[in-house]
């Protein structure tokens, strides 16, 4: 898995799968799927020895314990300054405090201090706002960003579940005043959630912040443990638990997985692989977080990039799984476009070779 692109606009190298840490630990809201710190550890070490370098976690993961139990396994692997260890924060870390929550001066600054404690660390080499928190400002976001940017307590600055024209409006801010930029916006991807391509994908390649991708099986839904009954569905998971979130079931999402089951069957791969595969191959795609119950999983999950899915197997996942574009968005695609610019009249971008590269306000070194 020795594969690392470039994070956004930057020059940090991660992997192209990371690894989710939001099962380490068996507290708070997580706990029913958590692991011990036993049970983390073979996982933590497995992802270590196949090259990966980014591990994703949250100060809201298992109420904190997926970031005390990190920080004692990075300690006894010596592996802090090789990993790129990202932590988020926006949810409340006490329901009685009212600055204890949301994406404000005061909170954040507090947040990551109080990450740094748990990760037994000096610094995070990413941090993302964990969502949007509809109430704070962007600009005093930015600016706080960049404050800890310069204090040296993260290195790389980041989102995670906000609305594009939010995201959109940090980059150019930042980029406006000279502030850290943004690298990344973490989202839900999957072949049954392809909402994010109407407006994030493009936004990511022109604003240059990499996407990293959560969920790429939509919550277990692709990983090959489920199946329709006339009573519903079928299965032992997360999704068929009593105390699931109850998430609908649709015959389009039942039509994706059927493409999917065939698909895998006749690359002679498992269908989550396909799944992972696609989402990481798709584009603005830097990195897919994958999650991992035991060993074995990950390293079934860990063969994701070992292949390529052939053109028309790609064709047929696309298609089954083409996602319902509203208005506007309905009116950007190629066969409306042709009624905007006639092709007839040679009409078109430029050639490649037109102009140099620009790459961050400069041209970008070749060779």
């Amino acid at each position: 898995m020795n594969q690392y692109y470039l994070l956004g606009r930057s020059g940090l190298r991660v992997s192209r799968l990371a690894l989710g840490t939001m099962n380490f630990g068996v507290d708070g809201f997580h706990a029913a799927y958590g692991r011990t710190e036993e049970e983390a550890e073979p996982i933590f070490r497995r992802y270590l020895e196949a090259g990966g370098n980014l591990i994703d976690t949250a100060d809201f993961y298992t109420a904190g314990e997926s970031e005390r139990i990190l920080g004692r396994l990075i300690d006894r692997a010596g592996a802090r300054d090789r990993l790129v260890l990202t932590s988020k924060a926006t949810n409340t870390t006490d329901p009685t405090d009212p600055n204890a929550s949301g994406n404000g001066r005061k909170h954040i600054v507090r947040a990551v201090e109080a990450s740094l404690r748990r990760l037994g660390t000096d610094y995070l080499d990413l941090h993302l706002l964990h969502t949007w928190d509809r109430i704070t400002p962007v600009e005093e976001v930015v600016h706080t960003l960049d404050d800890l940017v310069r204090a040296g307590k993260i290195r790389y600055a980041g989102l995670s579940d906000v609305p594009a024209w939010y995201a959109a409006r940090a980059q150019s801010y930042a980029e406006a005043h000279g502030l850290a930029p943004m690298i990344t916006v973490q989202l839900p991807y999957s072949l049954v959630t392809r909402d994010i391509e109407a407006e994030y994908v493009s936004m990511a390649q022109t604003l240059g912040m990499g996407l990293t991708a959560w969920s790429p099986i939509g919550g277990g839904l692709l990983s090959g443990k489920y199946r329709r009954t006339g009573e519903g569905m079928s299965g032992t998971g997360r999704l068929t638990s009593p105390d699931a979130p109850g998430r609908e079931i649709n015959p389009r999402d039942w039509r994706v997985i059927e493409v999917l089951e065939g698909v895998a069957a006749d690359l002679g791969r498992s269908m989550a692989q396909v799944a992972i595969n696609w989402v990481a191959t798709q584009p603005a795609v830097a990195s897919v977080v994958i999650g991992a119950s035991n060993p074995e999983q990950l390293d079934s999950n860990l063969g994701a990039l070992d292949f390529e899915i052939p053109a028309d197997a790609r064709r047929r996942l696309d298609e089954a799984s083409a996602p319902q574009l509203g208005m506007p968005y309905g009116m950007f695609t190629p066969q409306y476009q042709s009624w905007v610019v006639s092709p007839g009249l040679g009409i078109g971008d430029k050639p490649a070779g037109y102009a140099p590269p620009v790459f961050n306000g400069a041209t970008r070194p070749t060779g």
